[in-house]
């Protein structure tokens, strides 16, 4: 997959700034792994937030239009034709990338374990509707380096 010349000047100015996305949510009052997102132009901020966002990793405001565009959603092909299976494809697509950049900022260079893992199901009451949640929890698993 390439990634766009956008998301690598993001990045980049993150390191050079030493944030991480959680010093980015303090500073945006958003949640880190959309502002990862944003910078996998999965998501789109308003021109307040992209202003924030410039001014915080020191970089010049013509990045501002670039983080106001509408995104383009998803990594690829759409493989699962089952709508509930779908969906949780359609969530990896969007957000795959950013919570393996969030989870590897807090643990390091790794997965997540899909054989030491637990996976907890709601039911949330909701008057609009009601809702699932999901918890998911898999033994950190860092990569070997020999």
């Amino acid at each position: 997959m390439q990634l766009s010349d956008l998301t690598h000047q993001l990045f980049a100015a993150k390191k050079i700034k030493e944030l991480s996305f959680a010093d980015l949510e303090r500073i945006l009052g958003r949640d880190e792994v959309w502002i990862a997102a944003v910078f996998y132009q999965q998501a789109a901020m308003s021109e307040d937030e992209a202003k924030l966002l410039v001014d915080a990793l020191g970089l010049e405001s013509i990045y501002i239009d670039q983080l106001t565009a509408y995104p383009i959603k998803g990594l690829g092909p759409v493989v699962p034709t089952d709508p509930f299976v779908y969906r949780f494809y359609e969530i990896m697509q969007v957000y795959g990338l950013p919570l393996k950049s969030v989870v590897q900022e807090k643990f390091g260079d790794g997965i997540m374990s899909a054989i030491d893992f637990t996976m907890d199901i709601e039911k949330e009451v909701d008057p609009k509707g009601d809702r699932v949640k999901l918890t998911m929890s898999g033994k950190f698993l860092p990569y070997k380096k020999w």
